[in-house]
């Protein structure tokens, strides 16, 4: 089914039926299929949920529901798709077309009919030259792979607002929901500060009452507020010191894989005038004296050492008075969940143990969430030490090349296409910061990570280039797709993001060449 603008159209019909959830292992997905849960849920609607990691499982389910599918679409509903004529050509015009040629190579008893039917053809292969170069800038720009709009979370909270059905927790999914696209860099942080807005007056409006005996909120209720927060992973159940060590932008800044990025952290601890032994402690142990001040302490101290975004516009929840969580804290949690590197569960049996730690009487799973995101940015950090120092980034030309050999500590984590991603981007960050030429910045990055010995497998993704534009398109995509055609490379295209694919590793060096072939 097709969500558009007629959300509310759109839940009027399913109230009526049966309905099929085909959800993706997506973070912000998850958190509409809890919106929208919720609503069937009050309205006793009937639902099964069909979770799909890819285009196979997707078609797979399709056909076997099909008999239940409806396509959903309004007339008027602009969805910025091509027009048909802009794409496609009929035989019958090409036919007619090389007809009409052909009839103006033979004699004619009529000089000016000739000339007339010599400019009409004229005119007819300009007008094609003109439509073929217009349908290649169609294409090239459709098949990019980008983010666009609103996130599916805010989609479907704002279904639930129109309907006068939507609650605090499920304020909290729209926001988490967000949070995930801007951890993900999948929209710009334009994009991000613009939805922060829209989002802060619901939570207003949700969690501020007048202080009257009738409005006074429970102790163990669930509190949303909006804040500025420091741009530190995990901080608040974790050390400071590793937050600081495993947090993208500050280890990538301090230059830590290296000897001197170590005495740089030193030095910014020492500014700080936080005694060691607080910051290597858990943050919740800490003093208070020292974690009242602490916000201040460190932007104060990072604005000295060129780190001036330190500051994050954020929300955090709070469960009574024992439990709060920053909103990048469930995105962890649940990312680390759904990629579980424990082989005793299936994929939908991780994909239902992500989905139900977003529920807070569930707080024991998204606690292990958050154990599980430790463990996985460390790993990221440690691997980022290691590709680093030993130059297994190198440069193909028109974009750079990192390979994870078998073998290589958490290979079985980086098989995964979110966390491979992820270290995709963070790799890529740190390898700017490491080196003095401004060209990098302008280089994307090509990662591959063993995906199956037995099948003989990668896992290849393809990171837009680090720079400070706002706009960072992803072609790799549709150039991952002609490069396999090109060298009829057997490669598996099954991801919803386009940017992710499996290819045979026999196959990896005459892809690459295609490749380099390509983007030069």
């Amino acid at each position: 089914m097709f969500v558009s603008d007629f959300r509310k159209e759109f839940y009027e019909l399913v109230q009526s039926q049966r309905v099929l959830l085909f959800v993706a292992s997506d973070v912000d997905a998850l958190c509409a299929c809890k919106i929208i849960q919720a609503l069937f849920q009050c309205d006793h609607v009937q639902y099964t949920l069909v979770p799909v990691s890819g285009w196979q499982e997707l078609e797979t389910a399709y056909l076997e529901h099909k008999e239940q599918i409806k396509l959903l679409i309004k007339q008027d509903d602009d969805l910025e798709v091509p027009a048909y004529e802009d794409l496609f050509k009929d035989e019958e015009e090409d036919e007619e077309h090389s007809e009409n040629e052909s009839d103006v190579s033979e004699p004619s008893g009529k000089r000016t009919r000739l000339e007339e039917e010599m400019v009409e053809q004229t005119m007819k292969r300009r007008q094609r030259r003109e439509w073929e170069a217009r349908r290649r800038d169609i294409l090239f720009d459709y098949e990019q792979y980008e983010y666009h709009g609103t996130s599916s979370a805010m989609v479907m909270f704002d279904l639930a607002w129109m309907l006068s059905k939507d609650l605090n927790d499920m304020l909290w999914w729209a926001i988490v929901g967000l949070t995930d696209q801007w951890v993900q860099d999948r929209i710009t942080q334009m994009k991000y500060v613009t939805d922060i807005g829209i989002l802060q007056r619901h939570v207003s409006r949700h969690n501020h009452r007048n202080e009257d005996e009738e409005n006074t909120l429970s102790v163990d209720c669930t509190r949303i507020s909006f804040e500025y927060d420091l741009c530190l992973a995990l901080y608040h159940h974790w050390s400071l010191y590793d937050s600081l060590c495993n947090t993208c932008y500050t280890a990538a800044r301090f230059k830590l894989w290296s000897v001197d990025g170590q005495k740089r952290l030193q030095e910014f601890l020492a500014d700080m005038g936080l005694p060691l032994k607080q910051v290597k402690q858990k943050f919740q142990s800490m003093d208070i004296s020292l974690k009242e001040n602490l916000r201040e302490m460190i932007e104060e101290s990072a604005n000295k050492f060129g780190m001036k975004d330190m500051r994050i516009q954020t929300f955090s929840i709070h469960f009574g008075f024992k439990h709060k969580f920053l909103a990048s804290d469930v995105v962890f949690a649940t990312m680390a969940l759904m990629e579980s590197p424990e082989k005793d569960g299936s994929g939908t049996d991780h994909f239902i143990q992500a989905l139900d730690s977003l529920s807070r009487n569930n707080l024991d799973k998204l606690y292990l969430g958050l154990e599980l995101a430790k463990k996985q940015l460390q790993a990221i950090q440690q691997t980022i030490a290691s590709c680093l120092c030993t130059n297994l980034v190198v440069s193909q030309g028109p974009f750079l090349y990192c390979s994870l050999m078998e073998g290589t500590p958490d290979v079985v984590l980086f098989s995964k296409p979110v966390s491979l991603s992820l270290l995709s981007r963070h790799l890529l960050k740190s390898f700017v910061y490491s080196r003095k030429n401004r060209r990098c910045k302008l280089l994307p990055l090509v990662m591959a990570a063993p995906l199956s010995v037995e099948q003989g497998t990668v896992t290849m993704v393809g990171i837009p280039p680090e720079t400070d534009s706002s706009d960072r398109k992803n072609f790799f995509g549709r150039a991952f797709e002609k490069a396999a055609e090109r060298t009829n490379s057997r490669t598996l295209h099954n991801r919803f993001d386009l940017s992710v694919i499996e290819l045979k590793t026999e196959d990896r060096s005459k892809f690459l060449d295609a490749l380099i072939s390509l983007l030069s």
